[in-house]
């Protein structure tokens, strides 16, 4: 009887610091899981340091590493989409190169998948080596996302998870462009768990998360699974025509009592200007959000471009 498949899935951006002990950590893991065969498959996300020339040298001596090499930047959510569409085992771990989540944990993981469960997904109780502003910024992205999402996403969760082959297949059957994969992965369903434990601090290196990024990965969250920012739009326009019939009623009756001289309405006139101004360009910024994703889905473009694979027998 063949033996079954683990494929673990690792997006690497710039980890030449992390390279060497991310798959010495991996291997000691998974060489121990007797009964399962496994392969690494590494995501190269347009590094241009020595990440990819020490997972080339990493792959030469191991048949089970393999290596997808983009041929720019395309970001973490299409690496780890490129590594889903060329998983060939039977369950895929999704984890991340710095160890912070740590990959020891997979053994146990492994249990409750064998028990019926088709997605754990690591819940974080802990994170090490964060700032305050970071674990402040994290609390308010799974609030807001919650608040807007049409799909509850557990809060304290990552990309960090071990998913059965079925929901994989189902995720790569969506056609979407922009995937916010943690999203997907609750709005698919099938029989789900958290798997609690304490997150390190990165091995070495920086964060490829700034705010920048994270602020993006909220935006795509939002638009990706709600459309409550429209209906926001609409709750603004009800309540500048409320303040608008406030003013004008307040005009006519100043007019017609005489209640002020036309000099003294030059301070609210210009806040009633400034408050207008920036509810119609907040309700224009909030739907041009959603028409440049319809831009973007509707041009078809590659989510990613492969520039090199290797070890791979088949393309796809």
């Amino acid at each position: 009887m063949d033996k079954k498949k683990i494929s673990l899935v690792v997006p690497m951006y710039y980890e030449e610091k992390v390279v060497e002990e991310c798959y010495k950590r991996l291997t000691e893991v998974l060489s121990k899981i007797e009964k399962y065969d496994y392969e690494i498959i590494f995501i190269n996300d347009g590094s241009k340091d020595k990440t990819l020339e020490l997972l080339e040298e990493i792959a030469k001596k191991d048949e089970n590493v393999k290596i997808l090499s983009f041929a720019r930047n395309f970001g973490h959510q299409s690496a780890v989409t490129a590594g889903l569409k060329y998983v060939s085992g039977d369950v895929i771990v999704i984890i991340d190169a710095d160890l912070q989540d740590p990959p020891e944990l997979i053994p146990d993981m492994l249990k409750y998948w064998e028990e019926g469960n088709q997605v754990i997904y690591g819940k974080r109780k802990s994170r090490e080596g964060e700032s305050a502003f970071k674990l402040f910024t994290a609390k308010m992205f799974y609030k807001t996302l919650n608040a807007m999402s049409d799909v509850e996403i557990p809060k304290d969760t990552g990309d960090f998870r071990l998913v059965d082959r079925e929901v994989v297949d189902v995720i790569n059957s969506l056609p979407e462009h922009n995937k916010f994969l943690r999203g997907l992965f609750s709005w698919v369903g099938f029989k789900q768990m958290p798997y609690e434990y304490e997150r390190k601090e990165r091995f070495a290196g920086e964060t490829k998360y700034p705010l920048k990024k994270m602020l993006k990965l909220a935006s795509d969250g939002i638009i990706s699974f709600s459309t409550k920012p429209l209906k926001i739009v609409g709750v603004l326009g009800i309540i500048s025509l409320v303040l608008s019939s406030i003013i004008i009623l307040y005009a006519l009756l100043s007019y017609i009592f005489n209640l002020n001289n036309l000099s003294a309405g030059w301070t609210s006139l210009m806040i009633t200007i400034t408050l207008f101004s920036g509810i119609q360009l907040l309700s224009i910024w909030i739907m041009s959000e959603y028409i440049a994703r319809i831009y973007e889905e509707s041009k078809d473009r590659p989510q990613y471009i492969i520039e090199k694979k290797i070890n791979f027998k088949e393309d796809k």
